[in-house]
Formats: structure tokens, C-alpha cells, sequence
């Protein structure tokens, strides 16, 4: 301890001590500083050992009330918090007057690391007897103790998370689960997520906060026609602060149509689309439903409010498509739409084909069809349809048709040998990590037909990061023997940017 004292000037005497009674240059206290030191102590009331609550799973430190923050050894961080714990100090920007012990400086002194103390040198002044300013240097210690937080309490009970979405659709083919996986991994809405979880028919998204889940809610209702459901389930009431501890489930059902299905309008929605024709092809799904009429290439947008007032159902899985030979095709041109017609699409030929089924060869039974595939169908190529003259389909909106306007065949898609496709294709995918037990065979196929889609379709790779596959060898032939289109890594630069499979930068990345 020490007394500040004023500057001495020339004139001043000495007095004496008004306790020992040496000779001392006056002060307000007229004491000597052994004296003071005796008779005040400034540091009293303030304690010497604190506690400092530690979580060991996440390596936080408590700051009272609630709430735990991440401190390095010696930093500023961990200075503030432990100046917190020492109430009777004020600091020198404070503006409580009440309190006179003043802090002038503070610093850490070296500890073992695994000591589990902290040590604080800190100086304090105060103001004593009639206006004298005394200034004391002393260490505080911190001790550490161990205290698991919430988050991580929650964590080794097993019941970490607060609120789940479920994202559910009804359908038997995951093509559109595949297009937001990627979305979601685009945008990096995965991060945040606890658990993802794959289950039948969906996957569910665990989050620790209703924030994040919400988030999430928000994104997929952005992104693909859906609808949601919220409900509450309370886990725990404390009547005294009347608080509430609830956990939240997000139900998000996405519209049960995939791309390559066939679907039957209803009348009144075929009528409010342009008058266009109730079979009809959807060709993607993204935030909307794009339907294209293969009698007459007028295509159309489904939203997800305009869907699930007016639903439909797939008339078709993708199991049921058989395969048919092109046996004939004629191409048709200048067909104009009636009035009142909606808009047409360019990026598909409309073609009166005649097919026979491979199931079929040995008779003589051809089916005679309108298609939109005509810029892609030759003699002799492989198409796959669904066979309607045939079939027995159960649906309200198709048989309530006149049977004269359902057409013998429609046909989806061209088929092209999928094992050449696979080697020659030098790109990827990333995936989440996801709980399941593995992949089905079933799955490994309808992801191939994802990867296809990719392939043909442009307006769909525009929305998704695709990767370099290093372990593949760049083909340099723009066909196969085939001629299906070959999609190689710089054509698919032409329309969106392509990373490095690690996901940084490196000399693997390529950009616009």
C-alpha cells in the first residue's frame, strides 16, 4: 500500500504522525503510511478466491446468469469475465458513485495450465480519511470448477434436440428428396442441424434452437410446393417463474409428383392453366410443378397453393413404364394452339410416333401416339412409356374422360445404356451425412435416374454444385456409341460453376 500524494512545493514544513508521531510532509490523514496501512485495509470486501465454472464438453465458461461464453486462457475475454466476479470494484468508466474501491489495472500471473487456477494481479485506489487517495496492489484467485452446461447435458441424456421438421412425401421415387438434398447442401442449411435422419417416406431435421428449424421451414416452402403443420409438445412448467419448456415438430409434406410422372388434371385446373389437355408429363419439380401436354407441347406452372386446392395424383410409377420400340416417326410443324391457349414450349418437337413394345416383337401390334420427345426420337430408338390402352388405372379425374382423349401410349423419356452413361461420366455429387442403415438397390437406381436428369436437363443443373470426380478420366467424343449426349465438366461450365470435391479452394476449382 501506498499514499498518493500531492506534488511538494518549496515551502512545506513536515508534521508529525498523529499515531507514531514521526516527522511526514502533510496529508488529508495526517498519518504516516505504516499507520494507514494498519489502521485501513481497501481491498476489504473484496474476496481473494472466486469460483469459475467450467464446462469441460464444450470448454465454455458460465457468465452468470445463464448464459456460457468461449475464453482462451490469458485473453480479454477471460479478464472481463473474471473482473465480473469481483462486484466491489468499480471500474474507471463506471458511473456508480456509491462504490469508492476503483480498479486501475489488472493482469494475469502465470499458472500451470492444469492447475485448474487463475491468478489476477489487480490494483485498486481508494478514497479514505478526509479526501486521501490510497492505492493497494493484490492477487485474487480463480478457481475452476467443473459444470456441464445445458446444451451439453442435453446432449448425454440423449434429448438434445429441441425442435425436429419432418419433411414427408408420398411418393415411391426420391428424385425430388434428391434435388433439395442438394439445395440444402448449396445453400448450407445442414450445418446447423443436430441429427439428419433418413426414414421411410422422408427425413427428419433435428435442431437445438426453434430458430434454426424455422429457418428451415421457411427455406423449403421457397423451394419446393409444399405445406406445412406445427405443433407443441410441453416438457417441463416452472409455476414460479411461469416459464415453459416445449419442443416443436414441423410437419412439411411436399406435393406427391415427381419428375417423368404422368398426372391427370382436373377439369376446372386444366381450364385455368390455358385450356390445356388433363394427361399430361411433369417435367420438373422445383419450387413449382412444370406440366407439358404431350398432344399439343402447351406447358404449364403448379404452384403449391394451386395444388392442394386442386390435387392430382401420379398415374404411374416409375416401375410400371415398359419399353417400347420407335418403329415410326413423323415429325409435326406449324400446329398452332386454340385461343385462350397458354404458352408453348421451344425446347420440345412435337411428333406423331408409332411404337411397338420389346415385350412385343414377335407380333404385330404397334401403338400409334403424339409425343414432345420428337427432336430426340429416331427409327430404332428405345423410349420408355407408360401403356394406358392396357392398363387399369384407378382415378377420379381420368375415368370421368372421354375415353376418345386418352391416348394409347405416352411416352417419358428416351432410354440410353445406363452402363456407359456411369463410366463415362467424370463428375459428382456431395451427400449429407445422413443415419441410415444403407443404400437399396432400389435407392442406387433412383439415384442413377437423378443423375441422368441432371445430365438433360439445364434448367435443372443450374440450382445444384456439382464436383469433379478425379478417380474419372475426361472422355473427348461429344456422344456415345448411342448417341446419347455427352455432358461433360465444361459443357456444364457454360451454365454453372463447378468446385473442387473437398469443397475449398484449389486448382481443381473452376468458376464462371
Amino acid at each position: 500500500m501506498e499514499y498518493m500524494q500531492a506534488p511538494a512545493t518549496s515551502s512545506q514544513g513536515n508534521i508529525l504522525c498523529c499515531t507514531c508521531g514521526i516527522p511526514i510532509p502533510p496529508n488529508p490523514a495526517n498519518m504516516c503510511v505504516s499507520c494507514l496501512r494498519t489502521t485501513v485495509d481497501i481491498s476489504e470486501g473484496i474476496p481473494k478466491q472466486v469460483n469459475l465454472n467450467f464446462c469441460k464438453q464444450c470448454e465454455r465458461y458460465l457468465q452468470p446468469p445463464a448464459s456460457w461464453v468461449q475464453c482462451a486462457l490469458e485473453s480479454r475475454e477471460l479478464l472481463a469475465l473474471c473482473l465480473k466476479k469481483l462486484k466491489a470494484i468499480r471500474l474507471r468508466n463506471s458511473c456508480d458513485l456509491s462504490i469508492q474501491v476503483r480498479l486501475i489495472d489488472a493482469g494475469f500471473l502465470w499458472t500451470e495450465p492444469h492447475s485448474k487456477r487463475i491468478k489476477l494481479k489487480v490494483t485498486i485506489q481508494k478514497e479514505v480519511m478526509n479526501g486521501a487517495i490510497l492505492q493497494q496492489v493484490f492477487v485474487v484467485e480463480f478457481v475452476i470448477q467443473g459444470q456441464m452446461c445445458d446444451d451439453c447435458h442435453r446432449v448425454e441424456a440423449k434429448d438434445f434436440w429441441n425442435s425436429v421438421v419432418q419433411v414427408r412425401q408420398k411418393t415411391s421415387h426420391k428424385k425430388t428428396f434428391y434435388y433439395l438434398e442438394q439445395l440444402i447442401l448449396k445453400h448450407k442449411l445442414h450445418q446447423s442441424a443436430l441429427n439428419i435422419k433418413e426414414i421411410h417416406e422422408g427425413i427428419d431435421f433435428y435442431y437445438a434452437t426453434k430458430q434454426h428449424a424455422q429457418k428451415m421451414v421457411d427455406f423449403l416452402q421457397c423451394t419446393v410446393p409444399c405445406r406445412s403443420k406445427t405443433s407443441q409438445r410441453l416438457i417441463s412448467h416452472d409455476i414460479h417463474s411461469n416459464t415453459f419448456n416445449y419442443k416443436s415438430t414441423y410437419s412439411i409434406e411436399i406435393v406427391p409428383v415427381c419428375k417423368d410422372n404422368v398426372v391427370c388434371l382436373s377439369p376446372r385446373l386444366a381450364q385455368s392453366l390455358g385450356n390445356m389437355g388433363q394427361v399430361c408429363v411433369c417435367a420438373r419439380v422445383t419450387s413449382t410443378i412444370h406440366l407439358i401436354d404431350p398432344n399439343t407441347l402447351q406447358i404449364a406452372e403448379v404452384d403449391g397453393g394451386t395444388y392442394w386446392r386442386n390435387p392430382f395424383n401420379s398415374l404411374v410409377s416409375p416401375r410400371q413404364l415398359e419399353e417400347f420400340i420407335v418403329m415410326d416417326t413423323d415429325i409435326i410443324r406449324n400446329q398452332k394452339l386454340g385461343a385462350g391457349a397458354g404458352i408453348r414450349s421451344n425446347k420440345h418437337t412435337l411428333a406423331e410416333v408409332w411404337v411397338q413394345k420389346t415385350s412385343e416383337m414377335d407380333t404385330a401390334q404397334q401403338y400409334h401416339c403424339r409425343t414432345h420427345l420428337g427432336h430426340l426420337l429416331n427409327i430404332g430408338d428405345l423410349v420408355q412409356g407408360f401403356d394406358f390402352a392396357n392398363s387399369n388405372v384407378n382415378d377420379e379425374f381420368l375415368n370421368k374422360m372421354n375415353p376418345s382423349r386418352i391416348p394409347d401410349v405416352v411416352l417419358i423419356k428416351k432410354s440410353y445404356n445406363r452402363s456407359k452413361r456411369v463410366k463415362r461420366r467424370n463428375w459428382k455429387l456431395k451427400e449429407m451425412d445422413k443415419d441410415r442403415e444403407g443404400m437399396a438397390p432400389e435407392d442406387e437406381r433412383q439415384y442413377q435416374d437423378f443423375l441422368e436428369d441432371l445430365e438433360e436437363d439445364e434448367a435443372l443443373r443450374k440450382n445444384v454444385n456439382i464436383f469433379r470426380d478425379a478417380s474419372k478420366i475426361p472422355v473427348e467424343s461429344d456422344t456415345d456409341d448411342e448417341g446419347a449426349p455427352r455432358i461433360s465438366l465444361m459443357e456444364m461450365l457454360e451454365d454453372l460453376s463447378l468446385t473442387d470435391a473437398t469443397g475449398g479452394e484449389g486448382a481443381d476449382m473452376l468458376t464462371e
